[in-house]
C-alpha cells in the first residue's frame, strides 16, 4: 500500500495535475487521460487534495507532500474562502474566479477536514483558524435548532436555495445521510486536531478565533460531534435494515424510496466508529460499537465473489448500480479492517485483503498512474467518467493507504 500510495496515487497527482499557469490544481483529466486545462476547479476536488497531501506529510515527511499540501492550502485560502460572507465556494473557473458561489456544506465539510489536517501535520495556526471559521459557518447556517441535523445548501449569502442537490446523481431533500456523514469527518478531524495541537501551539493572537484558548473550540466542536453521532443512531440507521437511509425532509421524514448505498453503509462503519473514539466518551462508544458492526453487516449484501462491493441499489425500481467504483473498494478495505481490528472477526480480514487484491489486478492504472473511476460488470474499464475530476479525487485511496499504514494491526 506504500507503493501503491506513493508511486501510483501521489505521484500521478504531482505529476499531472499542478496547475503551474493559474496557481492550484487543474479541475479535470478525462477518462482517456486527457488534460482539461480549462475545466473548472471544484471546492471538494482542492479539498480532497489538500487532506491527501497534509495527510501523506504528517505520515510520511516528504518535502514534496508538503509542498502540494501547502499549494492546496494556499489556493483554498485566497481563491475558495469567500472573503464577503465566509464558507466556500462551490467551484471556480480555470482562472481561479468564482463561478459558482452557492454555499453546500458538503463542500465547507471539506475544507474543514483539508485545513485541520494540514494543522495537524504543519501546527499551522491561520489553517486552524481558518476551519474553526468554516466550522462556525456551517453551525450557523447549516444547523437545524428545531429538528436537528444539518441543511444540504444555501445561496451565496446564506438564503434558502431551492436546489440543494449535491449532485445531478442526488435527489432534492433538505437533508442527506452523505453530507452528515462528510460533515462527521471533519468535525473528528477538526476535533482531534485541537485536542493535539492544544499543548503545543502558542496562545492566539488577541481577536483570533481561537482567543479563548484550543479549550473553547475544543468544546464546540465536541458538542456538535456528540450531536452528530446521536444523529446517526437515532435518525439516519434504518432500524429495520441496519442500511443507512440516503435522504430526509426536515422533520427527519424518509424520502427518495428505499435506497441502499453499501459503499456508504461500510464507509460509515468506521467513520462512525472513529469519530466515538476521538469523542473519547465511553458511554457514546459503548453505544456505538454495536452499530457500527450491524452497519458493517448490512454492507455484505453489497459484496460480490470477485472481493468487489456494489455500489448502491434502488429497491423500489429493482435498478442495480453494479459498477466497482473506486471510492467504494477503498472503503470496503477500510472498514472490513476496522472491524477486523477492534471487534476480533478473521472474516472480516479476508474481505479486506480480498477486495484489495481486486484493486490491485482490476482498478489501479499501472501504465498511466491513479485508478480507474470502475469496473463495469463484464469487466470493461469505465472511461467515460474522469480520472481525476471534480468527484475523482486522491482523497478516499490514499486515505485508505494511510489508514493501513498508520493502524496498529
Amino acid at each position: 500500500m506504500l507503493d501503491v500510495l506513493e508511486n501510483n496515487i501521489l505521484r500521478f497527482w504531482l505529476d499531472n495535475m499542478q496547475d503551474r499557469e493559474n496557481g492550484g490544481f487543474y479541475g479535470r483529466i478525462d477518462g482517456k487521460g486527457q488534460l482539461q486545462p480549462e475545466a473548472e476547479k471544484g471546492a471538494i476536488l482542492n479539498a480532497r487534495i489538500l487532506w491527501s497531501f497534509a495527510a501523506a506529510y504528517r505520515v510520511l515527511k516528504k518535502q514534496e507532500y508538503l509542498e502540494a499540501a501547502t499549494r492546496a492550502r494556499n489556493y483554498i485560502i485566497e481563491n475558495f474562502i469567500d472573503p464577503d460572507y465566509g464558507g466556500v465556494f462551490w467551484s471556480l473557473d480555470h482562472k481561479g474566479r468564482p463561478l459558482d458561489t452557492k454555499k453546500q456544506f458538503y463542500a465547507i465539510g471539506f475544507a474543514i477536514y483539508g485545513l485541520s489536517e494540514y494543522a495537524r501535520a504543519t501546527g499551522d495556526r491561520d489553517a486552524l483558524d481558518k476551519a474553526i471559521a468554516l466550522f462556525n459557518s456551517v453551525e450557523e447556517h447549516s444547523f437545524d435548532n428545531r429538528h436537528g441535523g444539518y441543511i444540504e445548501a444555501t445561496t451565496r449569502d446564506w438564503h434558502p436555495i431551492a436546489d440543494m442537490r449535491l449532485s445531478d446523481l442526488d435527489q432534492n431533500y433538505p437533508k442527506s445521510q452523505n453530507t452528515h456523514l462528510h460533515i462527521l469527518e471533519p468535525y473528528t478531524n477538526l476535533l482531534r486536531a485541537l485536542q493535539e495541537l492544544s499543548p503545543s501551539i502558542p496562545p492566539a493572537p488577541s481577536g483570533s478565533l481561537c482567543s479563548g484558548g484550543a479549550a473553547a473550540p475544543a468544546a464546540a466542536v465536541s458538542a456538535a460531534l456528540r450531536r452528530l453521532i446521536a444523529i446517526f443512531t437515532d435518525r439516519i440507521l434504518n432500524p429495520e435494515t441496519h442500511h443507512l437511509d440516503l435522504f430526509f425532509e426536515m422533520d427527519w421524514t424518509r424520502g427518495g424510496g428505499r435506497l441502499e448505498s453499501y459503499g456508504h453503509d461500510i464507509e460509515c462503519s468506521w467513520l462512525l466508529h472513529e469519530a466515538a473514539l476521538v469523542l473519547g466518551d465511553a458511554d457514546v462508544l459503548t453505544r456505538v460499537e454495536p452499530i457500527v458492526q450491524m452497519v458493517a453487516k448490512a454492507s455484505e449484501k453489497g459484496l460480490n465473489p470477485d472481493g468487489s462491493m456494489t455500489h448502491e441499489a434502488n429497491l423500489d425500481t429493482g435498478y442495480v448500480d453494479a459498477d466497482r467504483h473506486w471510492w467504494v473498494q477503498a472503503e470496503n478495505v477500510v472498514g472490513w479492517m476496522n472491524i477486523y481490528q477492534h471487534f476480533h472477526a478473521p472474516e472480516a480480514l479476508d474481505r479486506a485483503l480480498h477486495c484489495w487484491q481486486y484493486i490491485k489486478e482490476q482498478l489501479i492504472d499501472r501504465e498511466h498512474g491513479e485508478w480507474y473511476w470502475s469496473r463495469r460488470p463484464d469487466g470493461t474499464v469505465n472511461r467515460d467518467e474522469d480520472k481525476a475530476g471534480f468527484w475523482k479525487c486522491p482523497y478516499h485511496n490514499s486515505r485508505m493507504c494511510l489508514e493501513i499504514i498508520e493502524r496498529e494491526l
